[in-house]
């Protein structure tokens, strides 16, 4: 075999695959690392003196798209109310609010195939239509949380069955293949989160670019048929499969963010990722319901449950509606094709300057 035959062959592409899929997988890491190093501290800050339902909301949308994981904000907000320093009617606008925030990673994520028209398109397609389900979901929710506390009501009823239970921990692979790496990374950096995160762009858009290079290569053909007749097979199985992900990673932001480029590639169709985003949306609540669990506290149960309730009561509400998120990701996906400022206007707007807005004027 030659040279050119044996690099083009199946298990030196598989290898391949692998290899950027995992500096894919560390490139968000090392990217929430370094937020997290910018924007946690003024997160708590902005977490713990809020008494708007209104503010508190975007302050969730604000403080998880600082720190780029909802399971973080999440966990933050369970332990500030288990300390006693926030209150569960304050705290769950923002958990709501976090909703919204952690769908910012993968829209980043799909940044990276801004210069591939076609690409570009079916990945932000696939990437918007996450953030315009949570936000259908809000618009739904919180008006009927504001009148009649109905996510504290139900909540309630599951912190005091729970409360004794005790904490369970959930070994995360992905956690354990990338913290430590983006750790020392950091460290041999300086521990400066300027830098950590100019080099997580740069792995994410390599990682990416060679990630739907090497699907179009080895598995378009294959895997099509594949993820249509097995994973996402109907919408209840796609639910499903971003479900036991999420909760498998504890992290929404990395199964969602997985799927685009395989979005990009066209190996998924939007309304394929649809129902998978859902099931992340309940798989990410695991995260603070264990974090809660392991405090024994009533209210920072309820307030995790909250979380998971808020999540089951949108895909109840919200999921008939489908066609809303599906038509506004497709149009604001076509007019970023043709305008490439509005993809990066959007992000900054709907996760930055939109939530200071309304932060400054109401609080």
């Amino acid at each position: 075999m030659s040279e050119k035959g044996f690099l083009q062959s199946t298990p030196v592409k598989v290898v391949q695959l692998l290899l950027f899929l995992y500096l894919f997988l560390l490139s968000i890491s090392l990217m929430g690392a370094s937020f997290k190093m910018f924007g946690k501290e003024f997160a708590e800050t902005l977490i713990s003196t809020t008494s708007n339902p209104l503010v508190g909301l975007f302050i969730g949308i604000l403080a998880t798209s600082l720190i780029q994981s909802s399971s973080s904000t999440t966990s933050l907000v369970v332990g500030m109310v288990g300390g006693g320093v926030l209150s569960v009617p304050n705290a769950i606008p923002i958990i709501m609010g976090a909703n919204i925030g952690t769908s910012v990673t993968n829209t980043l994520v799909s940044l990276a195939h801004v210069n591939r028209s076609n690409e570009f398109r079916r990945s932000f397609a696939a990437s918007t239509v996450h953030d315009f389900f949570n936000i259908l979901s809000v618009i739904i929710i919180f008006p009927l949380q504001y009148a009649f506390n109905i996510l504290g009501y139900l909540a309630n009823l599951f912190g005091n069955t729970f409360q004794d239970l005790g904490g369970f921990t959930f070994f995360n692979p992905l956690k354990a293949i990338t913290k430590p790496v983006a750790k020392w990374m950091i460290h041999m950096m300086g521990d400066l989160p300027w830098i950590a995160l100019i080099v997580s762009i740069v792995l994410l858009f390599l990682a990416l670019k060679q990630i739907v290079s090497s699907l179009k290569i080895l598995v378009v053909q294959r895997a099509e048929r594949w993820f249509d007749t097995v994973l996402f097979k109907n919408a209840v199985r796609a639910f499903f499969v971003g479900l036991l992900l999420t909760i498998l990673a504890q992290s929404s932001s990395i199964t969602t963010s997985l799927i685009i480029p395989l979005a990009g590639a066209g190996l998924l169709t939007l309304r394929q990722i649809f129902p998978y985003t859902l099931g992340a949306n309940i798989g990410t609540t695991i995260t603070a319901i264990l974090a809660a669990l392991v405090t024994a506290n009533v209210s920072a149960i309820v307030v995790s449950f909250a979380h998971l309730i808020f999540n089951v009561l949108g895909i109840i509400l919200a999921w008939p509606l489908k066609a809303i998120p599906i038509n506004l990701a497709e149009g604001i996906a076509g007019l970023a094709v043709k305008n490439r400022w509005i993809p990066f206007g959007y992000i900054i707007g709907v996760f930055f300057l939109l939530p200071l807005l309304i932060i400054f004027v109401f609080k």
